[in-house]
């Protein structure tokens, strides 16, 4: 389905009946992640999928796509369908954005789920990683999406999930230059919202990948002990939802 925000078109999908399932998706990545976990969830819940903008379906609608202007965006469609609580699924980008709703829509939100994910702003080292992959996706976007998104498995599963990772590339290449530019903006931009993650008194889940090449498991540790937030550490990298299926829905039919 297809509804406007600020004249843009924004993509997005509902299947089921019950309690609100809200899935999230990350940087260089859709609706279309989510594809095998909706079925399983739309026995028992209301799932709602959306392509965040720049991303998949959903059109661009500024230079920068801060973390609150794709929380906005997320909330227009929960509105547009009369939803006032739902069970956030976070990935990566996905739970900033997560982060973001329940900044400013705390009693929106029942239960987070931060998927790969930090409440944590971006080092200085990362902003300048940030600031060269910006340049990168300007020289040659093609290039930038593949080693991008290589580098969110591990080595070993590199080579067990190739033909599943080289679609999520395929895809991937297909999004705006632009989008792609404006979300690395809003990445590099955002807040640390480690103080929202504290303050939130419902049930949260950081959920953490012992192999993770772009979140330490030290990190998530000390996070998940700062914040009083469960934390779940299991075999895999930054893309645990493909690297371990089985483990991760097992878990998330316990905890949602």
């Amino acid at each position: 389905m297809i509804l406007h925000y600020h004249h843009t078109p924004i993509y997005y999908t509902l299947q089921g009946k019950g309690p609100v399932l809200v899935l999230i998706h990350g940087f260089l990545e859709s609706t279309t992640m989510w594809n095998a976990l909706v079925p399983l969830f739309s026995e028992t819940h209301t799932v709602i999928t959306l392509d965040l903008p720049g991303h998949g379906r959903s059109g661009c609608m500024a230079e920068t796509h801060t973390m609150e202007l794709m929380a906005d965006v997320v909330i227009h469609v929960l509105e547009s369908n009369h939803i006032e609580r739902a069970t956030f699924i976070g990935h990566s980008m996905g739970g900033y954005v997560t982060l973001a709703i329940a900044e400013k829509y705390e009693s929106l939100v029942h239960k987070m789920i931060l998927l790969n994910s930090t409440s944590e702003g971006d080092s200085p080292e990362r902003i300048l990683n940030r600031n060269r992959a910006i340049q990168l996706v300007e020289q040659n976007k093609e290039t930038f999406v593949r080693m991008a998104i290589s580098n969110l498995f591990t080595n070993k599963t590199r080579i067990q999930l190739a033909s599943e990772i080289e679609l999520l590339k395929k895809e991937a290449i297909t999004f705006p230059q632009e989008g792609i530019q404006a979300a690395l903006r809003g990445m590099r931009d955002r807040k640390d919202r480690t103080p929202t993650l504290t303050s939130f008194h419902r049930d949260k889940y950081l959920v953490a990948g012992r192999e993770d090449p772009l979140l330490a498991v030290a990190t998530i540790e000390a996070l998940s002990e700062k914040t009083n937030t469960t934390l779940k550490i299991m075999t895999g990298g930054h893309m645990i939802l493909a690297e371990n299926w089985v483990d991760l829905v097992k878990y998330l039919h316990f905890i949602v």
